[in-house]
């Protein structure tokens, strides 16, 4: 069915390694995600989100529902927040991504928010366009997230990120971006104890500097290469080759 097709654009190397594996080199292409260049709508922020000093937190039944461990995710995230609240000065900001009605975030976002509302540094952020969600996400310090577009969002902004993953999409970004995904993604269906989420979180503080570093060095020619899919689709509309 694959083959039928003219043009397969992949947005990182690991699927594009497998079509090529499957025969399909010479019509698929590796594009970064086109969401890697969508602006970001800055509005006023809500009580409690201090700019620049908030760790960015998203959650989603469906990493949930593919944990190995039955409540494992849930309660990594709980440790997670009691550690940053503990053994920081930072908020968390609790930031949605899809809200569809059979697959909210905000269901067990709002299940976490009851928990920790009454510290006053946890924050639940309402739904709102995807610019203006990267707006929230772009005046982060540190986001970790479970929705591959929340992460996108993240890492466009140059925010040190670590993604709860549950497919193979999520470690060929980390990999395109940094040469291992290895401590930059953290798959769900691996998580055994209750404090992975806060160890990695800790891993992420160390290395602060170095991430921000390497995502300001590698972004400028990644966006750019991102901005081919729409070439490559105006030349297929054209009847030329793609590339």
């Amino acid at each position: 069915d694959l083959g039928r097709y003219s043009c397969i654009i992949a947005r990182e190397s690991v699927t594009w390694q497998a079509l090529a594996q499957a025969g399909l080199k010479e019509k698929s292409y590796l594009v970064p995600d086109p969401a890697f260049l969508l602006p970001a709508r800055k509005r006023a922020l809500p009580a409690g989100f201090q700019e620049g000093n908030m760790v960015g937190l998203n959650v989603s039944p469906m990493v949930v529902e593919r944990e190995g461990k039955p409540g494992i995710t849930m309660e990594n995230y709980r440790r997670l927040i009691r550690h940053i609240l503990e053994t920081t000065e930072m908020g968390v900001a609790l930031i949605p991504h899809v809200v569809w009605k059979s697959n909210d975030d905000r269901t067990v976002l709002r299940e976490l928010f009851a928990e920790f509302r009454s510290t006053g540094r946890v924050v639940l952020l309402e739904d709102a366009d995807c610019e203006t969600l990267k707006g929230y996400i772009s005046r982060c310090r540190f986001f970790i997230g479970a929705r591959t577009h929340s992460t996108i969002a993240a890492y466009s902004s140059l925010i040190p990120t670590l993604v709860l993953g549950y497919s193979v999409k999520a470690r060929g970004i980390a990999l395109d971006l940094f040469g291992t995904w290895e401590d930059y993604v953290l798959p769900v269906q691996s998580l055994q104890e209750e404090d992975e989420l806060a160890k990695g979180f800790d891993w992420l503080l160390g290395e602060e500097g170095r991430i921000r570093k390497r995502l300001e060095t590698v972004m400028p020619a990644y966006l750019e290469r991102a901005r081919q899919t729409g070439r490559m689709l105006s030349r297929l509309l054209d009847g030329r080759s793609p590339m």
